[in-house]
């Protein structure tokens, strides 16, 4: 007995519409990978479970209902043979609606958006399974090839990324024009770029503080540092009113400034830090280096630029740099902003901020001597668009810590939490580990360790267990594989075996917390890994 054409055709369109429901999990990993396909593939294999399980699931159900379809469809006719045929063509699409739910992240951290790009690559991902099966149809043994096609889940949804690209890039570029047009018709409109392999998010909320001291002020939010982030807030929130635009332009590859330099064409150009960022794409320092300097290429001769003295790359690129500029600096006294009689606590910190002859005693309720460098580079920003001392000092006063960055949580009665989730560098989890030393009772860490940190990964998590071996008293680590470096360092440095914990998530780590912690202690939330680096 044969089946028609048409039917197997329904049937197919049933597989290809559950297998493209089933595929959210995929698409979650693409969305958190920026739709990069490298890190996609790393994400797949990374998280291999995840991502096959939805595949085989739709194989078994398609297997299991075909089977049953063939039984039913022999012993029977007519209008019972186009019920049937329906039914399973809807137990198919449920199967796959199922199949998204069950393994869907219901705890995932950044879920995923349902962006009009989400949804146009869900209807692309619909005509490539449509056609796949609709392709397989002819075969002798259609039934066992329509099977076939599930496993390959990530596979096909590679190729969706892959077709869907040049749509991607037509669209963006549209928004891009776009953006660029409003921006040209602001030549009064002061704008600034600020990029950095850390600290840049911290400089941009700080100059924004200070800067509305004077001006009106439009600073992008949050994480938004791509050339899209960036686009996306040119086009929806710039305002005549505003007149200043800040900036924060993030990297992952070369190119990535340079491509939003071309977008605000910034007149002031900061840079907060070089060091070992996202070298899994990277690749080497010295490419870092290449890509943050991107941003002073960008400034124009009459524009000005600003530099931290790092005594490394930082200096290096500020006496390279012929282009008018600042340099600031905690301790140099020949730099054009620097600092004096700087005292940090748990509080915050105090310090007297020089300017040339000029001084003045500033407070700020930020932890960390880092934190200081940062209001140094804004502050310099703010000398340069004429701002008072008295100006920046009172804005000084004003800053509040940065969500998730070295954030401090007080609960009464109990212990203490520095939020410094969103840090994930090593040298931002070393000025973590300092404030915390400042810390009185016992003082506890809570970290994932570092990702994105390529060949030397481990050893740079290595080196963060040996430095914060004094800083602690108890460790728990999230992750039992990505942290053995770590409880490595720990062992290296002489740290007590039994005051080490590595636990499975972050749920067991806040379980665990709640029975070992007591009131006085002070809890460091060190960095927060993203839903592709779970080993759940």
């Amino acid at each position: 007995m044969t089946i028609s054409l048409t039917i197997r055709a329904l049937l197919a369109l049933g597989v290809a519409g559950g297998c493209t429901l089933a595929s959210r999990s995929l698409i979650h990993l693409f969305q958190l990978e920026s739709y990069q396909f490298p890190g996609y593939r790393k994400s797949v294999q990374r998280n291999w479970r995840r991502s096959l399980e939805p595949g085989l699931m739709m194989t078994v159900l398609s297997v299991a209902l075909l089977a049953a379809y063939w039984t039913l469809y022999r012993h029977s006719n007519g209008a019972v043979r186009g019920f049937v045929t329906l039914a399973v063509l809807a137990l198919m699409v449920l199967g796959g609606m199922w199949c998204a739910k069950l393994y869907q992240d219901k705890q995932a951290k950044k879920p995923l958006v349902f962006t009009p790009r989400v949804k146009r690559l869900y209807a692309v991902m619909a005509v490539v399974y449509t056609l796949l099966c609709l392709g397989m149809v002819s075969w002798v043994s259609w039934p066992f090839t329509l099977c076939l096609f599930p496993p390959l889940l990530p596979l096909w949804t590679a190729l969706a990324g892959l077709l869907a690209w040049p749509i991607e890039k037509l669209i963006s570029e549209m928004y891009f024009r776009d953006a660029q047009r409003k921006l040209k018709e602001r030549p009064d409109l002061i704008k600034i770029g600020i990029t950095g392999s850390y600290g840049k998010t911290s400089v941009k909320f700080i100059l924004g503080t200070l800067l509305k001291e004077k001006y009106q002020v439009l600073v992008t939010p949050a994480s938004f540092n791509t050339p899209m982030g960036v686009t996306k807030v040119i086009r929806e929130k710039l305002r005549p009113a505003h007149q200043v635009f800040v900036a924060e332009m993030g990297a992952r590859h070369v190119g990535d400034i340079k491509e939003m330099c071309r977008l605000v064409h910034p007149t002031l150009g900061v840079l907060t830090s070089v060091g070992p960022q996202h070298l899994d794409t990277f690749k080497t320092l010295e490419r870092i280096k290449h890509t943050k300097y991107e941003l002073m290429d960008a400034i124009p001769t009459d524009g000005c630029c600003f530099f931290p003295d790092d005594g490394g790359i930082c200096r290096e690129l500020y006496d390279q740099t012929a282009k008018r500029k600042y340099r600031v600096s905690l301790t140099d006294t020949t730099a054009d902003v620097w600092t004096e009689d700087i005292t940090v606590s748990p509080e915050g910190s105090s310090f007297i901020l020089h300017a040339g002859e000029k001084k003045v005693r500033c407070q700020t309720k930020l932890l960390g001597a880092h934190n200081i460098q940062n209001i140094l580079l804004a502050a310099s920003v703010c000398l340069e668009l004429q701002l008072t001392l008295g100006q920046i000092a009172r804005g000084i006063g004003k800053l509040e810590p940065v969500e998730h960055r070295l954030q401090l949580i007080h609960n009464p009665g109990a212990y203490t939490i520095i939020d410094d989730a969103f840090n994930s560098n090593p040298r931002g989890a070393e000025a973590a580990l300092n404030v915390l030393k400042d810390f009185s009772g016992r003082r506890i860490v809570i970290t994932p360790g570092m990702v994105e940190l390529g060949a030397e990964e481990a050893e740079f998590n290595r080196k963060l267990g040996r430095f914060m071996a004094d800083k602690t008293d108890i460790a728990i680590l999230v992750g039992k594989k990505h942290t053995r470096p770590i409880a490595e360092g720990l062992a290296e440095a002489g740290f007590p075996e039994g005051k080490v914990h590595q636990v499975a998530s972050l749920n067991e780590a806040t379980a665990l917390l709640a029975k070992l912690g007591l009131p006085g202690d002070t809890v460091l939330f060190e960095n927060d890994l993203p839903d592709n680096y779970s080993e759940e």
